[in-house]
């Protein structure tokens, strides 16, 4: 375990990044940012690590979003900006590790804290949470984290967001298809638990190339969709795992994984 505002503990193939500031609602500061960034990088390179799980600190709050007391920088104006463009980065490289993500979502995700619940592979959060975008209500606009939202929702909800400020409850959250469970707080760490196991008992070479075609094929048209993937799934057959699965199937025995 490490002190900072960013934990990171490693247990069995998981490891848990815990925003370590319940006093200030998990706020985003330039350290948790930094933090995050390191420990992703950190957990990418441990080959004992096959699954991520991102929480907060606390029970009430998984993050409430960018510190506002943190917003004026000190360093200049173009410093500023380069220090908020971080946590764009940080959205990206969630995206960009090789290694399925999970958001357990222990209390309220708000603004910038909604947007590491979406940037997440999987999110699973305690009954009684909110999850919202209120930048609106103190005179600022979900930039960054609204480019997930659009993926996430269509035009019509997402833009109810972000114009309102309007919270949603975890129930309803659900329905729209931001998180994939929803559980009473006594259940949160089992279910957990249970998700990120069965993500580390996948081949993690399918898991790595699957998402990276996941999210490369998200922005493009249907057609230069189709003519991507057909070339990853050629790169899929290929894999020493996708012929461990396949004779595996037709002996019907559990496959033997070699990550590769």
């Amino acid at each position: 375990m490490e002190a900072g505002e960013v934990r990171y503990e490693v247990e069995g193939a998981q490891a848990r990044l815990t925003i370590d500031r319940p006093r200030a609602r998990n706020a985003l500061s330039p350290g948790v940012i930094q933090g995050l960034l390191d420990a992703l990088e950190r957990a990418d390179a441990d080959p004992a690590v096959r699954v991520l799980v991102l929480t907060g600190a606390g029970e009430k709050a998984f993050c409430a979003g960018g510190d506002l007391g943190a917003l004026a920088g000190d360093g200049g104006f173009l410093a500023t900006h380069e220090g908020r463009r971080s946590y764009g980065r940080l959205l990206t490289r969630f995206q960009e590790v090789r290694k399925p993500t999970v958001a357990r979502v222990n209390g309220h995700a708000l603004a910038g804290g909604l947007g590491l619940v979406l940037a997440c592979d999987l999110a699973v959060a305690v009954e009684g949470a909110d999850l919202g975008t209120p930048e609106i209500d103190v005179g600022l606009f979900p930039m960054m984290m609204m480019a997930l939202l659009q993926r996430h929702l269509g035009r019509k909800r997402a833009l109810e967001l972000v114009l309102t400020g309007d919270r949603l409850p975890a129930r309803d959250a659900l329905a729209l298809g931001l998180l994939n469970r929803v559980v009473p707080a006594a259940e949160l760490d089992a279910t957990v638990a249970a998700l990120a196991g069965k993500l580390a008992g996948k081949s993690q070479a399918v898991l790595a190339l699957g998402r990276r075609a996941f999210f490369t094929a998200e922005d493009l048209t249907l057609p230069a969709a189709l003519e991507f993937l057909s070339s990853q799934l050629s790169l899929n057959v290929l894999a020493d795992d996708a012929a461990e699965g396949v004779t595996a199937f037709l002996e019907k025995r559990p496959p033997q994984w070699k990550d590769r």
